[in-house]
């Protein structure tokens, strides 16, 4: 069975609109943590924001791969500022921000540095950006737009991310003294 243009269209503009809600929901979500609303949630609330945002970029990536009308790429307009993001989730993790990586396991062992802060800000710049584009009515272009920086940029640093965000809130769960953990045991099993 052969799809029309039509149908194609259709299923790419399901897609963007699909892309377009998710990247809102991230850059809703990171933006309250790093306002510092709620510390206590700020490591749960990362985890589920970036694991969800990673399914959508998942179907980005599975997917045709998807060609703009234009050949150079319009101009989405002014860059968003995610100083202040940056700044605030470096602040909220504080002590648990750095990390260690294998900059690309594919091709080697170096190791670099890098930190969620960052990765969450180069995340939204992405989703931003993209959004710019979905708003001015330019679907496909934005769709292009997610689907190649996700392949080339924001996808390993959500992947990073959430690999750290998810030993972190192991770490905060299991590391606990052994008496702590006994009698946590016995309430979960006596009540």
């Amino acid at each position: 069975m052969v799809e029309t243009e039509e149908a194609v269209g259709s299923d790419l503009r399901s897609v963007a609109a699909s892309v377009s809600a998710q990247a809102r929901t991230f850059l809703t979500t990171t933006a309250e943590v790093a306002s510092g609303a709620a510390p206590e949630a700020a490591i749960p609330l990362l985890l589920l924001a970036t694991s969800d945002l990673l399914a959508v970029g998942a179907r980005l990536g599975a997917m045709m791969d998807v060609v703009p009308d234009q050949r150079f790429e319009p101009d989405a307009g002014p860059e968003t500022d995610l100083d202040p993001l940056r700044e605030g989730l470096a602040r909220l993790l504080d002590g648990l921000d750095d990390y260690p990586e294998i900059e690309d396991p594919v091709l080697g062992a170096v190791v670099g540095q890098a930190s969620v802060s960052g990765d969450i800000a180069c995340i939204a710049e992405a989703l931003a950006k993209g959004l710019q584009h979905y708003d001015s009515g330019q679907e496909l272009e934005a769709l292009w737009w997610w689907q190649f920086s996700y392949l080339s940029l924001w996808g390993e640093r959500a992947a990073s991310a959430l690999r750290v965000l998810q030993l972190v809130l192991a770490h905060l769960r299991l590391d606990v003294e052994d008496d702590v953990a006994a009698e946590a045991e016995y309430d979960a099993l006596h009540s």
